[in-house]
């Protein structure tokens, strides 16, 4: 008998061609290898926001930016870094809400966002779909893929409603109810993002702002494979992983090892430190030592610091935040695997060994590989911006470690450079947002495997 087009089963059946229409729409759009998926997903919606960006309505005077200033920002936002080439009261409310559209976009992950939509759609996340998530995130299996994604928007959502429901009050009486929830809004949503952008340069001068946006940092910046451990150890019991160990211990030493040195060098430092008393000294030096591994908010001049202060600051910069984070660098978890092979080769041990656990040999390849490159991009970086700029080595130093390390602290060179230097930059930003080894892994056409072996032979090191 012939269904009715109005029957249950013809709506079932249109709905579920809609679902397998959706899915198959997705994979033709990440075809491919999932990094290079990746990297094509990031050009797409960066490009988007650069064209809502250079329209009129997106600045307060109603006069368009450059394409080059509104692609600054577009990468800025979506990378999740807080570079701009123009100044907070520059936007106009709508173009605050495209970046904070933007921001959120980013800080959730292109990735994510469209492997959320498929599983939501269709019920179930296609193999492709679910080794493009486990690129992005950090996942090791792809069983864990739909439960991680489930536990990223719910962790982020919940997350930044907790935030701004923390910093309402302060901004309610200052701007009034509608300005006031605008503001707690994006400044929630920036801080975990790890973005660093913001709506004035005087917000962040109440300890309670202070203190909330730097536990969102915080949060933001451990990594959703961590947050999705720690809800399982909570939750379902589960023993922590060796991941999520290393990065709690590197990203507790880095913070407040980072605020005790910032701290020594700019306690009697009349431009930064100096003026405070003693609480509001430890408060401030654990706020920037924060900001510096990927947050990107200052509550002084960067360019106040003494110049050791600059350099451990450069240190930080570089190596950001946890592995499937928002945050840029070369990572914790690099850093970490770093540090355990040099103790190991010192020790004269034949393996590395730490927590009861044993590191494969790869992965030092992996971390040795990925610390070479993000030398090599700040290298090359910081060569053609001194000579498209003619700035000092130092202030262009530090602009490309903020980034690269998708970090937003400036000396002001971003905006400042010429289209040349604002363009090496967005390259700078988006190849520390997608990663050195995944932007690498994109670029290349095919991996060939090796099928013969040539004696071995050691050159001498040292």
């Amino acid at each position: 008998m012939k269904q009715s087009r109005y029957s249950p089963g013809a709506r079932l059946h249109r709905q579920t061609s809609g679902a397998v229409r959706f899915s198959r729409t997705f994979t033709m759009v990440f075809a491919g290898h999932p990094a290079r998926a990746a990297v094509s997903a990031f050009v797409l919606v960066i490009s988007v926001f650069t064209a809502l960006l250079a329209l009129p309505w997106a600045s307060a005077d109603r006069h368009p930016m450059s394409l080059v200033d509104a692609a600054v920002t577009a990468t800025s936002a979506v990378t999740v870094t807080g570079l701009t080439s123009q100044d907070p009261e520059f936007y106009s409310f709508a173009g605050q809400v495209v970046i904070l559209a933007a921001i959120q976009t980013g800080g959730l992950g292109i990735v994510t966002l469209g492997a959320w939509l498929t599983l939501v759609v269709s019920r179930r996340l296609s193999l492709r779909t679910r080794l493009l998530s486990t690129e992005s995130l950090g996942v090791s299996k792809l069983g864990e893929v739909p439960a991680l994604l489930l536990t990223v928007f719910v962790v982020t959502l919940s997350i930044e409603a907790l935030l701004t429901l923390v910093m309402l009050p302060v901004f309610v009486e200052s701007l009034g109810i509608g300005e006031g929830i605008f503001h707690a809004v994006f400044y929630s949503v920036s801080a975990f993002s790890n973005a660093g952008f913001v709506l004035d340069t005087t917000s962040l001068t109440h300890p309670l702002i202070m203190t909330t946006i730097n536990v969102g940092v915080f949060a933001g910046a451990l990594g959703f494979p961590v947050v999705y451990m720690l809800y399982r150890m909570v939750f379902h019991k589960a023993r922590m992983n060796l991941h999520t160990r290393l990065t709690l211990e590197m990203t507790a030493i880095l913070l407040f090892g980072g605020a005790v040195v910032l701290a020594i060098f700019e306690w009697n430092n009349p431009a930064t430190l100096g003026p405070m008393g003693t609480v509001d000294k430890l408060h401030n030096a654990i706020f920037a030592s924060g900001m510096t591994r990927s947050g990107g908010f200052n509550t002084y001049e960067v360019t106040a610091q003494t110049d050791q202060t600059l350099l451990v600051t450069n240190v930080l910069m570089f190596i950001g935040g946890g592995s499937g984070s928002t945050a840029g660098g070369i990572k914790v978890t690099t850093l970490a695997v770093l540090l355990l092979a040099i103790v190991t080769e010192i020790r004269g041990d034949e393996h590395i060994r730490v927590h009861r656990r044993e590191l494969p040999v790869s992965i030092i390849r992996v971390a040795v590989a990925v610390l070479m490159a993000g030398a090599v991009v700040v290298l090359t970086a910081v060569v053609l911006l001194t000579w498209v700029t003619g700035a000092d080595l130092e202030t262009t130093l530090f602009e490309v470690l903020s980034a690269f390390g998708t970090v937003g602290l400036s000396t002001g060179l971003t905006a400042s450079a010429p289209d040349a230097g604002k363009w090496i930059l967005i390259a700078v930003m988006f190849i520390g947002r997608v990663g050195t080894i995944t932007f690498a892994t994109g670029l290349t056409i095919r991996q060939q495997k090796t099928l013969y072996r040539f004696p071995t032979e050691r050159p001498i090191i040292g």
